[in-house]
């Protein structure tokens, strides 16, 4: 799994850990990670300190593959805040999508509400004239009968 995290300097053991900040759950979707974790690096390590960085673990939580965070943190600024997609701005998106998707669910309600009254309707109205064709019926038979 992959990790965004900060090299820090344990000073009671004298070597550099790196603290969790936040953990890919999917592509492009990144969850904070709320409590402090860390994972010593070992002495023989010569990272900067405060040095974001990109770290892969593996399921049994080693170090598969660790890297500088920086090109990472350039991209992210390319492709999100340099268009001026912020934060506030994805919410309001989020909470226009959610309000067009409850409007067409009413519309699609209604819609069906409609449709529904309109086949009663249409079946009144077949009733209706199966029931003047009998009434017809009925008069020629008592006209054509009563001469």
């Amino acid at each position: 799994m992959l990790y965004l995290a900060q090299v820090h300097k344990n000073d009671f053991l004298d070597q550099l850990q790196l603290r969790l900040l936040a953990r890919e759950e999917a592509e492009n979707i990144w969850a904070i990670i709320p409590e402090e974790a860390f994972i010593l690096l070992g002495k023989g390590n010569t990272l900067t300190e405060n040095l974001l960085v990109l770290v892969k673990l593996s399921p049994t939580g080693d170090i598969e593959r660790l890297e500088d965070a920086t090109n990472w943190v350039l991209n992210l600024v390319k492709a999100y805040l340099t268009t001026g997609i912020s934060p506030e701005f994805l919410q309001q998106e989020a909470e226009r999508a959610e309000q067009w998707r409850q409007n067409l669910t009413l519309q699609n309600q209604d819609l069906a509400r409609r449709s529904l009254e309109l086949e009663a309707r249409r079946e009144q109205i077949q009733a209706l004239e199966e029931s003047l064709k009998r009434e017809k019926n009925g008069v020629q038979k008592e006209g054509s009968g009563g001469s």
